[in-house]
């Protein structure tokens, strides 16, 4: 089974989706957001893990000049697969999870240091604030 499969049925899996189209049209629709929220080495790194078909999607967006806040991540993903919030939610959170899971610990970490404060809980972890 090549990479992209396995991300794609790892993402089918989470996100409990009935067919393995369901699952690449919003694996590609998260990716493609993404997308234009990392910038430098981490956009890099996090491309650079990726299968070369969910690499496309990720790397063909142009970085914003600066990230949006997690609502706003998860509103253009509603739109963008044409659900509720809530949908997007469940959608956002399983395809970044399913990512955090390729990508591994270190890099998921750096990646939440780039992004705007609240993307952890959609990333599957605690978004815990260190007290001043």
């Amino acid at each position: 089974m090549t990479r992209y499969r396995l991300l794609l049925q790892h993402v089918r899996t989470l996100g409990r989706y009935t067919s393995d189209e369901e699952a690449e049209r919003v694996l590609h629709a998260v990716l493609t957001a993404l997308g234009s929220q990392l910038t430098g080495e981490e956009r890099c790194d996090l491309a650079a893990t990726l299968p070369e078909r969910a690499r496309a999607a990720f790397a063909n967006q142009i970085p914003l000049p600066q990230s949006v806040a997690a609502p706003a991540f998860v509103e253009a993903g509603a739109r963008a697969l044409n659900t509720s919030l809530t949908g997007a939610r469940w959608d956002v959170s399983f395809v970044l999870a399913a990512l955090a899971g390729l990508a591994g610990d270190h890099l998921t970490d750096r990646l939440l240091a780039d992004l705007p404060r609240g993307y952890a809980l959609l990333f599957g972890r605690a978004d815990l604030a260190i007290a001043a």
